[in-house]
Order: structure tokens, then C-alpha cells, then sequence
């Protein structure tokens, strides 16, 4: 396994992380066990996860996902040996069993912090991310930002790092990052962190083949500001593993499953989804490993979040860290998205 040092830390994460959004849902607790097993003796060490995971999120089954892993803590005793990350969950529709309010006030991240604690069974998060911003903006499958003159949003980014850094004292938390953000709001965050102790060094954002939108605004302040991208959904939710070519919806896949889901599966993205695919057989290569050989290479990528439903799957995905693609087939890449370029948002 090659591995990365968190940006300006210490602490060395495997190239390949462990998502488990699937754990509780389309997994079951045996499942998790069983692909931490795995990941772990192949060399991951660096998991992610949420309090808002299983997805799609439910009042159900909200927080089984880390339920599952701290089982697995408790068991195992591999506590020590994995690099551990969660999320808090902001505003949204399908968020709103977890608290009344979900702002990112000390109170709510305190309460969020302690919860994601025990059921995790640990007394400790290495890095902490706050899931998506508070503010209105274009996340989660919106490519275009409109302002709203109504968003009753109040700028705090300073509290919400002194906030972080109380629990970082507190030993509860180690690190913090953002996820699903956008330019403005990371340079905000680092702005407010030059009064702070604390600064953000990760971003977990979605990147593949299918949307590449990270790179025209936020790649450069990864490279100049020391910030890692943690990228997510470089498969594009399946789509790049090639199971929905021709047509095809397997019955146990996530979009027969969950409709809602459906950001990687327009026109565009299964046409350019074809030619990547061609490309991938032209050079020996399946389709899932071009696609993660390729988030992989990127330079400002600390760690790419691979996820499975079976364990099969996750033997292709880790695999794929010793995959190094030619200069030929990266520019064949660039040439395919200048054609077709970003289809997924």
C-alpha cells in the first residue's frame, strides 16, 4: 500500500480509505467486519464514515454506520491501527431527525462529537469533517451556484474553528476538514484559521472521471494552501464500474435501489462512461481500475475513498493503488473529458 501524510501532520493514511456509507443498509454489521478485516490486512488504514451514514439517510437507521464500525473496534481491539474520520451533518431535507437545529454551534458540535464517540466506541476522532456548509450553495449534484438574498445563514466560521479547537484540546478530536465545499467557503475557513490554532487540511469532495470540477477552482489551493482532497465517488456511484452499460440496472444496485441517487446517470455521463471504457480495454485495464488508477495519480489527492457492497468488489478497488497509468493514457483522459467535459455534477 503506498501512503500520505495528512497535510502538515504526522499521520500517514493509506492512498486507498474505507468509505462505508454502504454498512447497515446494503451491507449488513457481518459485512463491515468483514471488509475492515480486509481493508486493514491489505494495508488501509484510514476509514471514513459519518453520523448521518447509511445512505440514503433515514431516522432509522441514522448513525448504524458507526454503530457498526465501534462494534468492530470493540472486537477486533484495531482501534490504534486505523486513522478514523466522521462527519457532522448540516442543514438539508434529509437531515433533519438528527437535530432540531443544524448549525454548526458549539452546542450541536459538541453534542454530534460525543454521540459519533460512543456509538464509534472510542474516545477519539483523528480527523473530523463538517459534511457539507451551513450557508445555501450548489452541492450534491448542483453545478451552478444561485444566490439566495432569503438564505438566513449568518457567517461564523471563526466560532466553528474555536469550537473544533475546544474539542481538539479536549482530546476528542485531532484534526478537522470540510466536505462538499466549495473555493469560497475553503478559503474562508483558512482565512478565519490564521486567528485560530486550528486549520483545515483536508476537503472530501467528489472526483472521477465524471466530474473533474474540483480541478478548476480548488486544486490550486490544495497545492498552494497544504490542504488534501479526499475524494469521493471516484467510481460515480457504480456508474464507472460499468455494471449500468447496454442498459443494465442490476436489481441490488444503488440506483434500482435508491432513485434519488441519480447524479452520475444522465445521457452524457453513460456516453462518456462508454468511451472510458474502450479506452480501459484498449490498454488491458477494466473499467474500475482506470477509474481509480486515474484518481489515484492526481497530485493533490491525499486519499481516494473507495466503497463496496462485496467483498469482490473491494479486491478490485484496493488493488488498484498499484496501478500507474502511462503518460499516453492520461492524455487519451483529457482528451475524452475536452470532448465530453465534466457530464456529472
Amino acid at each position: 500500500m503506498h501512503y500520505n501524510f495528512l497535510p502538515g501532520t504526522d499521520i500517514k493514511v493509506s492512498k486507498i480509505c474505507l468509505g462505508t456509507m454502504t454498512f447497515g443498509k446494503q451491507n449488513t454489521e457481518a459485512d463491515g467486519h468483514e471488509q475492515m478485516d480486509y481493508a486493514l490486512n491489505q494495508g488501509v488504514n484510514f476509514f471514513d464514515t459519518a453520523e448521518l451514514y447509511p445512505i440514503p439517510a433515514s431516522r432509522s437507521t441514522q448513525g448504524e454506520t458507526e454503530r457498526i464500525i465501534g462494534t468492530w473496534f470493540n472486537k477486533s481491539g484495531n482501534r490504534d491501527k486505523v486513522i478514523l474520520a466522521t462527519k457532522i451533518a448540516g442543514p438539508g431535507d434529509y437531515t433533519k431527525h438528527i437535530r432540531k437545529d443544524l448549525s454548526f454551534k458549539k452546542a450541536h458540535l459538541d453534542e454530534a462529537i460525543n454521540k459519533s464517540l460512543k456509538r464509534l466506541q472510542t474516545d477519539y476522532i483523528d480527523l473530523y469533517q463538517l459534511h457539507w456548509p451551513e450557508r445555501t450553495t450548489n452541492t450534491f449534484g448542483k453545478r451552478n451556484f444561485k444566490f439566495s438574498p432569503n438564505d438566513p445563514w449568518v457567517e461564523n466560521f471563526e466560532a466553528v474553528l474555536d469550537a473544533l479547537e475546544e474539542n481538539i484540546t479536549l482530546g476528542k478530536i485531532r484534526r478537522i476538514g470540510l466536505s462538499n465545499e466549495n473555493p469560497w467557503g475553503i478559503m474562508r475557513f483558512l482565512q478565519a484559521s490564521k486567528s485560530s490554532a486550528t486549520k483545515i487540511i483536508t476537503v472530501q469532495n467528489p472526483y472521477s472521471l465524471l466530474n473533474r470540477l474540483f480541478e478548476i477552482g480548488s486544486a490550486e489551493i490544495c497545492h498552494r494552501e497544504n490542504i488534501g482532497l479526499l475524494a469521493y465517488s471516484p467510481l460515480a456511484f457504480g456508474v464507472l464500474s460499468g455494471k449500468y452499460r447496454n442498459g443494465k440496472t442490476p436489481s441490488n444496485s444503488r440506483l434500482a435501489l435508491f432513485e434519488r441517487l441519480a447524479r452520475y446517470s444522465g445521457e452524457k455521463s453513460f456516453e462518456a462512461t462508454e468511451r472510458y471504457a474502450d479506452l480501459a480495454h484498449k490498454v488491458g485495464l477494466t473499467l474500475t481500475e482506470l477509474s481509480l488508477a486515474f484518481a489515484n495519480d492526481r497530485s493533490f489527492v491525499t486519499s481516494n475513498i473507495i466503497g463496496a457492497t462485496t467483498l469482490s468488489q473491494l479486491e478490485e478497488n484496493i488493488a488498484t493503488y498499484q496501478i500507474k497509468l502511462s503518460s499516453e493514457v492520461l492524455k487519451a483522459i483529457d482528451s475524452i473529458n475536452e470532448e465530453i467535459p465534466n457530464p456529472a455534477p
